[in-house]
């Protein structure tokens, strides 16, 4: 249904575009700055450690996970999960994606707005990820506006999340930044490198907030909540 549709490729076409871009741009910036060690010469679990205890996160645990990238912090188990690419090594790319997760964890502890605003709606997102487009399109095939408001409705959950997300995933990279230069754990240089590969990580949560913005409008167009009812 949608993927025939003209309008759906003119309106998402450039958000592709750019998401595509910006996985590579991420991809490309971590395996560049992988090549160049520290000169402090730890590894990125041996940082987050470091990290946490100066922050008074003993209770807080780093474990290694599967999955290029796949790093992140778990605020039920407290955890923060790195990957093996960022876990065992030393390079500038895995400190700074290390640092950046230890950063949501701090910002868990400080019970930081935007997170646990998160954190409370990431039920529901999940809800809505999940069965917007099945209700949406099952509304338009049977003629049933309510259903597709309904879908509409928890698609904008979703999009609501992607937006929380932005100053999140910002706020840990800033704080990330500021302890690694605080704490004399890298050079100016290397923080340059750091930097690089945030400013990268942070473009995919943009793309990802600019696809479901864009196809939240496609659907209300289509619904006739804008524009009028496109019969």
């Amino acid at each position: 249904m949608f993927g025939i549709d003209p309008l759906y490729w003119i309106m998402m076409a450039p958000v592709l575009l750019f998401s595509m871009y910006a996985s590579f741009k991420v991809k490309s910036t971590f395996n560049k700055f992988s090549k160049y060690t520290t000169g402090r010469g730890l590894t990125g679990a041996e940082i987050a450690r470091q990290i946490l205890s100066t922050n008074g996160l003993s209770n807080v645990n780093v474990m290694e996970t599967h999955g290029f990238l796949s790093d992140h912090y778990d605020p039920i188990k407290k955890v923060v999960r790195l990957s093996r690419e960022v876990y065992n090594s030393k390079s500038v790319a895995s400190i700074g994606v290390a640092a950046h997760e230890t950063g949501h964890a701090i910002q868990h502890a400080k019970a930081y707005r935007p997170l646990m605003l998160r954190n409370a709606i990431a039920p529901t997102a999940s809800i809505g990820s999940n069965l917007s487009w099945i209700i949406i399109i099952a509304g338009f095939i049977f003629g049933a506006l309510g259903l597709v408001k309904l879908g509409i409705v928890l698609f904008s959950v979703v999009v609501v999340f992607q937006l929380i997300t932005l100053p999140v995933e910002f706020n840990a990279s800033a704080r990330a930044k500021e302890i690694l230069y605080s704490q004399g754990i890298l050079s100016s240089n290397e923080l340059a490198g750091v930097s690089s590969v945030l400013s990268a990580a942070a473009m995919t949560y943009v793309a990802a907030a600019a696809s479901s913005i864009m196809t939240l409008l496609y659907f209300m167009i289509r619904a006739g909540l804008i524009g009028g009812r496109d019969d």
